[in-house]
């Protein structure tokens, strides 16, 4: 049991340290931002899963009722190989340690889900009160589209049930039918990818356990990564210079993203749409999202790599 605690320790301390700096300072998640999004995902998948099953491993060690629980199954050669009953002071420490983190993580996450539903109840029952009714010929050619009395030029997804996509007039009033689209498609981007869900995730994170690089690199990087990548799918669909200038016309105003959970400067967005990055190979793409989807294993086989040895 020490060598395996002590193992998924080695792995969760080289994931959310070193490996996170390294992505950060990577060129690739810019020309492929899905991806990116992915590997970040799986870097802090397997974090929370090192801590999961170290805390199980600790928890069975420490506690007779948890281990005949988790161990029942097995038979007892197998329980044997875990030395389940020689833990260590250290390790007791570390049981209380993972067990904090684990009932602050889920207050974190708790909390930001609680918050964000407050918000968007807020913010429906605003736009009850403002939301003129839908002009003709719209609703049929975009689908559930709620348009805002608002000068301001400005277009959003609100998640929820349902989801609403909302624009105001000063947008339909500056944009042209193309680059109304193109924005338009950025924010059903987010929608189909379920970005707020990420979104919530990396600000829980972050919030909980500032000092931690990788979930504070992870909520960065998320909340540009998911803008890149809805605009991909606005350039893929209506062309990247129309999306270039959909995003110019939006926001020229203010120089910034519109999205206001992000803090990127508009400038980079419409650079990397007018001259679009190479892309990765297949074959690149592949193997970089095969690795990604391997990582979070190590921990399972850290963890069940004695029992194996005792059944063998």
């Amino acid at each position: 049991m020490t060598v395996c605690l002590l193992l998924l320790s080695a792995v969760a301390l080289t994931a959310a340290v070193p490996m996170p700096r390294a992505l950060v300072r990577a060129a690739w998640p810019e020309r492929e931002p899905v991806v990116g999004l992915w590997v970040w995902q799986c870097l802090v998948a397997t974090v929370l899963l090192c801590c999961l099953t170290a805390l199980t491993l600790g928890a069975a060690a420490v506690f007779q009722t948890v281990r005949d629980q988790v161990f029942a199954p097995a038979p007892p050669h197998v329980t044997a190989a875990y030395n389940l009953s020689a833990a260590p002071p250290w390790a007791v420490a570390l049981t209380l340690l993972l067990a904090c983190g684990a009932a602050w993580t889920t207050a974190m996450l708790a909390r930001e889900l609680f918050e964000a539903r407050r918000r968007r109840g807020q913010a429906r029952a605003h736009l009850r009160e403002r939301a003129p009714d839908l002009p003709a010929g719209l609703g049929a050619a975009r689908g559930p589209l709620l348009v805002l009395e608002d000068e301001y030029p400005d277009a959003w997804w609100m998640p929820g049930s349902p989801p609403q996509l909302i624009v105001t007039t000063g947008a339909l009033h500056r944009l042209t039918d193309h680059q109304l689209d193109a924005v338009l498609t950025h924010e059903r981007g987010h929608a189909r990818a379920r970005h707020d869900w990420l979104l919530h995730l990396s600000t829980a994170l972050a919030t909980g356990f500032p000092r931690v690089p990788l979930f504070t690199h992870f909520c960065d990087q998320t909340h540009r990564l998911v803008e890149l990548a809805a605009d991909d799918t606005a350039s893929r669909r209506c062309g990247h210079l129309t999306t270039a200038l959909a995003l110019i016309e939006l926001n020229q105003h203010r120089g910034v993203l519109s999205c206001a959970s992000s803090h990127r400067l508009l400038g980079e967005r419409v650079d990397r749409l007018l001259e679009p990055p190479a892309r990765l190979d297949r074959r690149h793409r592949a193997l970089t999202t095969t690795a990604a989807a391997l990582v979070p294993l190590l921990p399972l086989l850290i963890t069940f790599a004695p029992g194996l040895t005792a059944l063998g």
